[in-house]
């Protein structure tokens, strides 16, 4: 990793000078808790009583033989705490706030997951919170709403721009700049001013470090190639560097495709024709963005994907070729899904199913004596609204209606009640 806070062309800490000694703070603690074996130590502990690491890494028998080809392994961060891979980072900063002496830590999510994270990681440490979430995904990912707000979470839903995770990192950073004495913002990718990508990257790379001692014990040498979805890209940056270091191992970012590359609705970077490099929420990267500078629309089926920038680290490498890219539409994203749920009765988020598609694309062009790897970020419950509603599911249906129906009875049984006991 870099220390200037660039790797190669990208990133730096494009920020309003009233963020400097904030910022200053950070680092310097970041810096010192890098520098101490006891903090990486305290994380291990934590991150194994706490939450579910060393988190397994499955072989999927039936997809293999379903494919041919390489041996399929999942790294399985569906199974940490929360759900995905967010609880990492957001666990690692716990632990850094602390060391701060702060009180309150806000946060943006897309998918939920990320703020369920910081919601569960306040609670545990006795933090204030507050999430922003665009007001689009707060309806598409109501449950995970409902979950934040139960463990004690303020969940403000953003109206501006498109209403999804880039305004919602906006807004975050709005808060910020007006608490920056009581306050940390949590950052939930490796994106945004440094240090924050190389800090987020260092807490997801305890995925990588499993994943690397897993495989050599489950299949005898390093695997072929790994694959996981990129949005911001906390998880993909944290199983990749498990591998970075061997030239022998192929490492592949999967972006959404959306409807299409060619259809203007999709939220691929590195591997579509749309992005330019840009300076935007303090850091430089490959944006989607018009000639003007303007922000593009995003779109994917996956609300955690759907987003505008990368993460500079993923710039650098896709300059140096140490990563290839690819996309992956929402169509696709379904058949995988449907696949993995019937074969191996596992359900990976649809962000993780990405990485899945382009997984499945490649598997039998590999020999059976090679193995790859797809990190499954997260997990997908999460998304049964969006998967019920893709697959066009008539019983779902049935009991969306009728469920709306009980509420509206239960509800005015409770406000019945309510007014009685005032009385």
């Amino acid at each position: 990793m870099e220390t200037t806070g660039f790797f190669g062309n990208w990133g730096g800490s494009y920020i309003p000078e009233i963020l400097n000694q904030t910022f200053n703070q950070l680092k310097n603690e970041y810096t010192k808790a890098k520098s101490d074996p006891d903090f990486w130590q305290e994380y291990i502990d934590l991150m194994s009583t706490y939450s579910c690491r060393p988190t397994p890494l499955t072989y999927a028998e039936n997809l293999t033989n379903h494919f041919g080809g390489a041996k399929i392994f999942i790294k399985r961060e569906d199974l940490n705490h929360t759900g995905a891979h967010k609880a990492n980072n957001v666990m690692g900063q716990g632990l850094l706030v602390k060391r701060m002496g702060k009180k309150r830590v806000i946060a943006e999510t897309g998918a939920g997951q990320h703020g369920m994270a910081t919601a569960t990681m306040a609670a545990k440490f006795g933090f204030e919170c507050t999430i922003y979430m665009g007001e689009v995904d707060v309806e598409r990912q109501r449950p995970n709403v409902f979950w934040m707000e139960k463990m004690g979470a303020t969940v403000i839903p953003v109206q501006d721009g498109s209403r999804i995770l880039k305004d919602a990192i906006n807004e975050a950073f709005r808060d910020w700049v007006s608490n920056i004495d009581t306050t940390h913002y949590v950052l939930g990718t490796a994106c945004g001013p440094a240090p924050f990508p190389e800090m987020v990257s260092w807490f997801q790379s305890i995925i990588g470090i499993e994943a690397a001692s897993q495989i050599l014990i489950q299949h005898g040498k390093p695997p072929a190639r790994v694959f996981a979805c990129v949005g911001g890209g906390s998880n993909a940056m944290g199983i990749f560097q498990g591998f970075m270091n061997d030239s022998t191992v192929e490492l592949v970012g999967v972006e959404a495709g959306g409807k299409g590359i060619r259809s203007g609705r999709h939220a691929s970077r590195l591997c579509g024709n749309d992005a330019s490099p840009g300076v935007a929420q303090g850091y430089k990267t490959m944006f989607l963005q018009n000639d003007d500078g303007q922000m593009l629309e995003t779109h994917s089926v996956a609300a955690g994907l759907d987003y505008v920038g990368v993460s500079p680290i993923l710039s650098d490498l896709w300059d140096k070729k140490r990563v290839r890219f690819e996309s992956a539409t929402d169509k696709e994203v379904m058949e995988a899904l449907d696949l993995t749920m019937k074969m191996e009765g596992i359900i990976p988020a649809l962000e993780s199913t990405h990485g899945f598609v382009q997984a499945f694309k490649e598997a039998s062009q590999l020999s059976p004596d090679d193995a790859i790897i797809i990190n499954q970020s997260g997990r997908g419950d999460k998304d049964i609204f969006t998967i019920a509603h893709a697959f066009n599911d008539p019983s779902w249906k049935e009991f969306i209606i009728a469920l709306g129906s009980e509420y509206k009875k239960q509800s005015r049984k409770c406000s019945l009640e309510r007014e009685q006991d005032t009385r």
